[in-house]
């Protein structure tokens, strides 16, 4: 069921102490949306003392560690003098200086960087808890180590994003985005009143061995999908009351037959949004039951609902799992010598990430062209033209190539990735690999595509709902096909485009009237920016995640 909204202004905190991270909390703390914190619980600090003492103990005692007394990867036979244990971790941030392409969205670096931090606190790893509080003193700071979008395999983990990381808070050659400029990494630490510090034997490891980069992206690919699933259903719940759709494929009977979890879910709610208040309508043709697209909508977006829930729950184990090699166990003073950096878990879940995007947007193409067409619409004007006294007018025929062009591009990046990974990296050691670091960065692609489709979807959505509202009711107010629960996303359109609604228009009239492309962009910036959009359909979205409860 479908329920109000419910405002809280209270400030929060995220304080990291090693246990569970809740994808959703590291999703709000990336955009900065939540003060972070280190705990100071005594049972914390003394894990990750202990664990960082056993590394000092196992060096001075002259033991075999892979990383730590040793070279790296395939070159691990090389033996490490102890005297030299220090240094060789600086000198790993040094090789690994080595990533290409454009800088990455902030918000996946803050994420990894507070991943990272919760994950080392598990004492697993052997760092300093000063390490971890240098950390979230720079996410505290705003202070955003500059990293770049080419140079993980999700092998050994995001070796080398996870680097600049490394190289920024200890205060080597590295870029940080600080108070609006990018500057160095030890001018930064001057700034925050801080020394540039080396490291012991195992932290860089402990900094850079890990899909904790990866699975931050995916953190926040998942975040953002779960809000454009819920505007596609609330865009779809507007086209289809615009398209006169019959309810009874909604039916509880119908999917009580077959009780997916996905189906059930889009079934119940998109009934809610289609009867719930709103005014019953006459379907304009005789026909018994309607195409495909309107018909088979549980069964088709069920699956979409699901793959997106699989995937937050892959992704918020990851979030929580400690990749580091060698793992560092406290009770029995051992080292661990495995693979839990492999990236493959996000790797496989963003690839199907990309795969249900892909679909979604190819359904409301699917939708688009049934509103723009008479002879499937129900005799909605061709193009859903507003004024057809000006011959001339052509109305949303350019949004709809536009829309078109985006959504090739959409199911194009749902083809994997994971079947690609070279098999001769780094001295044929790491001869697979996950490839996470580069699914979850197009998935990341792909969400960026989607909001600019959505924003095409919904001018279409509010320009049928006035034609329609025009036909049966005589006036060009859309909210009159809607009941309670969609107008609120039919009037954030309105709001963000600056239409005013229900006085004497559809959204489109003439076609001189507006400029579309500015349209569009305020519509895509407010998705991007969780704006009125948004908050239209976070009744749809508390209810996808009520009923995909990963905790109950």
């Amino acid at each position: 069921m479908l329920t109000p909204r419910i405002v809280s202004d209270q400030t929060r905190t995220l304080t990291l102490d090693g246990r569970h991270l809740a994808l959703a909390s590291l999703a709000n703390a990336a955009v900065g949306r939540s003060d972070v914190a280190v705990s100071d619980e005594s049972e914390v600090i003394d894990r990750v003392a202990s664990a960082a003492a056993l590394v000092a103990a196992a060096v001075a005692d002259g033991k075999k560690i892979y990383g730590v007394t040793t070279g790296f990867g395939g070159m691990a036979d090389e033996a490490i003098p102890c005297d030299l244990a220090a240094v060789s971790q600086s000198n790993l941030l040094n090789f690994l200086a080595a990533g290409a392409g454009e800088p990455i969205d902030d918000r996946h670096t803050r994420a990894a960087m507070l991943l990272r931090a919760n994950v080392l606190l598990q004492g697993c790893s052997g760092a300093r808890l000063e390490l971890i509080q240098r950390l979230v003193t720079f996410v505290h700071a705003d202070a955003i180590p500059v990293v770049r979008e080419l140079g993980s395999i999700g092998a050994s983990g995001d070796l080398i994003p996870l680097a600049s990381i490394a190289r920024a808070i200890t205060g080597a050659d590295a870029k940080v985005r600080y108070k609006g400029q990018t500057t160095s990494a030890k001018e930064v630490l001057s700034s925050l009143g801080l020394q540039p510090l080396q490291l012991l034997p195992k932290e860089g490891l402990a900094l850079i061995n890990g899909t904790s980069f990866s699975a931050a992206i995916a953190a926040n690919v998942v975040a953002e999908a779960q809000r454009l699933f819920a505007l596609t259903v609330g865009v779809q719940s507007m086209m289809l009351r615009a398209l006169v759709a019959h309810v009874e494929p909604f039916g509880d009977f119908v999917h009580q037959k077959k009780p997916h979890a996905g189906q059930v879910w889009v079934a119940r709610v998109m009934k809610d949004l289609l009867t719930k208040g709103a005014t019953p309508t006459t379907k304009p043709s005789a026909a018994v039951q309607d195409r495909y697209s309107l018909r088979c909508l549980p069964q088709y977006l069920g699956p979409i609902a699901e793959g997106i829930a699989r995937a937050a729950a892959t992704v918020e184990t990851e979030m929580n799992s400690v990749s580091d090699n060698p793992l560092v166990d406290v009770e029995s003073g051992g080292f661990h010598q495995s693979g839990n950096f492999l990236g493959q878990y996000i790797a496989i879940s963003m690839d199907e990430m990309r795969q249900h995007i892909g679909l979604m947007a190819k359904h409301l193409d699917v939708q688009l062209a049934t509103l723009v067409t008479p002879e499937f619409s129900g005799g909605l004007p061709a193009s859903l033209r507003g004024n057809s006294e000006r011959p001339y007018n052509m109305g949303l025929k350019g949004l709809q190539i536009t829309a078109n062009s985006i959504m090739p591009m959409l199911t194009w990046h749902g083809n994997p990735i994971t079947t690609h990974f070279p098999t001769h990296a780094e001295q044929y050691n790491q001869n697979i690999n996950g490839l996470s670091w580069g699914s979850a960065n197009l998935a990341w692609r792909s969400i960026k595509l989607f909001r600019q489709y959505l924003a095409t979807s919904l001018i279409a959505a509010v320009q049928a709902c006035d034609l329609r509202a025009k036909e049966i009711h005589g006036n060009f107010d859309g909210r009159q096909m809607l009941g309670p629960l969609n107008q609120p996303l039919y009037e954030a359109v309105c709001q963000v485009t600056g239409v005013a609604a229900g006085e004497g228009k559809p959204f489109l009239f003439d076609d001189s009237d507006r400029s579309l492309e500015s349209d569009l962009e305020s519509l895509a910036s407010d998705i991007e920016l969780e704006g009125d959009l948004c908050f239209a359909v976070e009744n749809i979205e508390r209810s996808f995640e009520s009923h995909f409860d990963r905790t109950s």
